[in-house]
């Protein structure tokens, strides 16, 4: 049993990794395909099999634009189960900032995604089990101060270790580096923190009232990296 409680308005740091720290994640089409489930599962009512809809409906084809169309389609019926703060996909884990919104969200949410995502990944490479090692990890957020240093860890930190290895346990080597590969890695929510995109996933929530500015957030970000001040959230970090 879990020592959380969940409850409408709780934000928790919801993470996994693949069994045996296996890569879940083979390539982007993989990575683009659970942010798909991200936004499609998210829903009160939606059907498990809703994927397969629309792939059949557009030839196999689906993307964001796709998405876009569908959510203009059905805008007004959407209930949404959790609020999707950030989010970060690295080859073998995952991370999310979630905020429940419907009473039983975030179990309902993450059991969607989870099987979903096994499912499509087990049909594509033929095989059969687990993919994930066993039941989500939550750690609730009951600190303003842990929530920004955790969306730097998750939206940074996490990228940048694919060009340091050793940036959490040694710091940042090339800050520039770091930061111009964060800006461009498509499977995190720096981007849209930084305002260079708007996706359809992310609800920043009370992190939208902190970082209102996208300057306001790249000068936080740098500072948190040059200071290390990540290591105040290291009760979040994924061992």
């Amino acid at each position: 049993m879990r020592k959380i409680k969940f409850g409408p308005g709780i934000i928790c740091h919801i993470f996994n990794r693949g069994v045996d720290k296996r890569n879940i994640f083979n390539s982007e089409a993989d990575m683009w395909r659970f942010l798909q489930g991200m936004f499609l599962f998210n829903e009160e009512d939606i059907s498990l099999g809703i994927l397969r809809q629309i792939e059949r409906e557009n030839k196999g084809r689906i993307n964001f634009n796709l998405l876009k169309e569908f959510i203009e389609k059905n805008k007004s019926n959407r209930l949404p189960l959790v609020r999707i703060m950030a989010d970060c996909l690295m080859p073998n884990h995952f991370h999310l900032i979630l905020q429940e919104i419907k009473e039983n969200g975030i179990s309902k949410f993450m059991h969607r995604l989870g099987t979903g995502y096994t499912n499509y990944f087990n049909i594509k490479n033929t095989r059969i089990g687990s993919l994930l090692e066993g039941p989500f990890k939550a750690v609730k957020i009951d600190s303003d101060e842990y929530l920004k240093y955790l969306l730097v860890y998750i939206n940074v930190i996490n990228p940048g270790q694919l060009i340091e290895p050793e940036l959490k346990e040694k710091g940042v080597m090339d800050i520039n580096k770091v930061l111009n590969f964060a800006e461009n890695y498509s499977f995190s929510t720096n981007p849209d923190y930084l305002g260079i995109r708007d996706s359809i996933i992310i609800d920043k929530g009370l992190l939208g009232e902190f970082f209102n500015d996208p300057i306001k957030y790249r000068n936080f970000t740098k500072d948190v990296l040059l200071s290390k001040k990540y290591n105040l959230a290291s009760n979040f970090f994924l061992e």
